[in-house]
């Protein structure tokens, strides 16, 4: 199977074994690395695409930025009812 989505293959093989127990899985080749028996199959239903890896990325480099901006929005409520 060839796909732009690292784990759907392994997740497309699992929801099939549910039925059967075949196919197996003899090997997989996945962003440069390979993966050799069918012990690899949960850890390759288990990986993060590209697009998940980025949009976790993204939101922790949000999370800081955040926070800051919530502080500063705090400080400047307190100086506004102080006056």
């Amino acid at each position: 199977m060839f796909t732009d989505v690292s784990n759907a293959p392994a997740k497309v093989i699992k929801d099939f074994r549910k039925k059967d127990e075949k196919p197996a899985l003899k090997a997989a080749y996945v962003e440069q690395m390979i993966f050799i028996g069918d012990s690899q199959l949960d850890l390759l239903v288990g990986m993060k695409s590209k697009n998940e890896l980025i949009g976790e990325v993204i939101s922790l480099l949000q999370s800081p930025i955040r926070r800051v901006l919530g502080g500063l929005e705090n400080k400047a409520g307190k100086e506004e009812a102080a006056a």
